[in-house]
C-alpha cells in the first residue's frame, strides 16, 4: 500500500500550497472593486452558484448579512424580487453554468449590476460582470473546482472581513440565534 501522507503529517500541505498560490495571483484591484461594493450599504445583494459554487454564495450572503448588509440567495423561498440597482453575486468556476448564466441574464435585463468570481474572466458570466474577480485553479492536484471553491471562500471571508467583519458586537446581533 503506498503511503500518501507527508513526512511531517500535515496532510493539508499541498492544498495549503495551492491555495496560497492562487489568492496570490488574484488581481488586488478586482478584489478592492468587490469591496467597494460591499461597502455601499444602499443595493441589496443577492447571491447564486451552483453545487459547490452554490455553497459559497451561501455563505459569502451570510455573511455579507452578519455585517449589516442586506443579502439574499437566489432560489430561497424569502428572496425578494431583484430589481434595477440590486447586485448580483455569482460564483461559478467555469463562468458558464446554465442556471447562473441564466440568473446572470435576467439580472442585467432588470436592471441590476452583476460581479463574478470565476476561473474564466472571459466567460459569458464574466464579461457581463464588473469587477469579475478571477481565482487562478491552473495546475491543481485536486478535483476539478475544488481548490476554486476553496479559494472563493476565502476571498469572500477577506473582503468582508476588512469590510467591517471585525465588529463582533454586530456580527452577533446579526447571527441566527434559532439553532
Amino acid at each position: 500500500m503506498q503511503e500518501s501522507m507527508s513526512a511531517s503529517g500535515r496532510i493539508w500541505e499541498p492544498i495549503e500550497a495551492e491555495v496560497v498560490s492562487s489568492l496570490r495571483r488574484v488581481d488586488p484591484v478586482a478584489v478592492r472593486d468587490l469591496r467597494d461594493l460591499f461597502a455601499a450599504s444602499e443595493p441589496r445583494y443577492f447571491f447564486t452558484g451552483q453545487g459547490r459554487s452554490g455553497f459559497i454564495a451561501q455563505m459569502g450572503a451570510m455573511r455579507l448579512m452578519q455585517v449589516g448588509r442586506r443579502a439574499h440567495v437566489v432560489g430561497e423561498a424569502t428572496a425578494p424580487a431583484f430589481c434595477a440597482g440590486d447586485v448580483l453575486v455569482v460564483v461559478s468556476g467555469s463562468g458558464s453554468t446554465p442556471a447562473s448564466l441564466l440568473h446572470a441574464q435576467q439580472a442585467s435585463r432588470l436592471g441590476g449590476r452583476i460581479v463574478c468570481l470565476t476561473a474564466v474572466p472571459d466567460s459569458p458570466i464574466g464579461v457581463l460582470s464588473k469587477p469579475c474577480v478571477r481565482v487562478p485553479t491552473q495546475g491543481t492536484g485536486q478535483l476539478p473546482g475544488v481548490l476554486f471553491t476553496q479559494v472563493a471562500m476565502l476571498l469572500l471571508d477577506g473582503v468582508i472581513l476588512d469590510l467591517g467583519g471585525r465588529d463582533f458586537a454586530v456580527q452577533q446581533g446579526n447571527h441566527a440565534n434559532l439553532q
